[in-house]
């Protein structure tokens, strides 16, 4: 089994965030900064470095303001590997 940090879904989802986060002209320190958290928490996730377990993840999609279940939807319909 692939580690996760490393599975074709778990790039998608880095890169979505990244791209979202970069489209909304935000940078990681606004992220964190709506999140509460340090600008390193959104660095880590983003290189990989991090998961980030489901609670951090609706609360990442929410300050983005994306929509978690077609997110969800989305990686479930992708190839895991």
């Amino acid at each position: 089994m692939t580690a996760s940090l490393h599975t074709t879904r778990y790039r998608f989802l880095r890169e979505l965030l990244t791209e979202t986060r970069k489209s909304q002209g935000l940078s990681q320190e606004a992220l964190a900064e709506r999140l509460g958290r340090l600008q390193t928490f959104v660095s880590k996730y983003e290189r990989g470095e991090r998961r980030l377990d489901v609670v951090e993840l609706l609360d990442v999609t929410e300050a983005l303001q994306l929509d978690a279940s077609k997110l969800i939807r989305q990686l479930m319909a992708m190839d895991g590997s």
